[in-house]
């Protein structure tokens, strides 16, 4: 009786998942809207006059910094995930915790040479 019951509610929850997909997939919404003018409208870098030397450096390396970022966090997921895997052996703990320290020098490194970067260029450049 009870797994009938269960059958009964799984059997209407997907009879209404098929009738009312339809309406979510075809709703307009405002993104829709939004995305229909994306041609019309004039964003950041529309021209190529509008941006100086310096914003270009600065998106140039706010993505390298981005990228940075990535690798690091794909190397403490890797360093983790050999660390749970390694099953006590001593080796591959070791390993794991290397590419850990490893890693985190690497990006107090390159933290350290953008901040230096970042005081060197903004001040002494364009403060002459």
């Amino acid at each position: 009786m009870k797994r009938l019951k269960t059958i009964k509610y799984a059997l209407i929850s997907m009879l209404l998942a098929v009738f009312f997909t339809p309406f979510l997939a075809l709703a307009e919404n405002e993104a829709i809207k939004k995305l229909q003018n994306v041609g019309n409208v004039k964003g950041p870098y529309a021209e190529v006059g509008e941006t100086s030397l310096s914003q270009m450096i600065g998106v140039i390396i706010a993505a390298a910094l981005a990228l940075i970022g990535s690798i690091f966090l794909i190397l403490m997921l890797y360093a983790g995930y050999n660390w749970m895997t390694a099953r006590g052996e001593e080796e591959k703990v070791t390993k794991a915790k290397d590419t850990i320290t490893r890693a985190i020098i690497g990006l107090i490194i390159v933290v350290g040479a953008y901040a230096i970067w970042s005081f060197v260029f903004s001040n002494l450049i364009f403060n002459k």
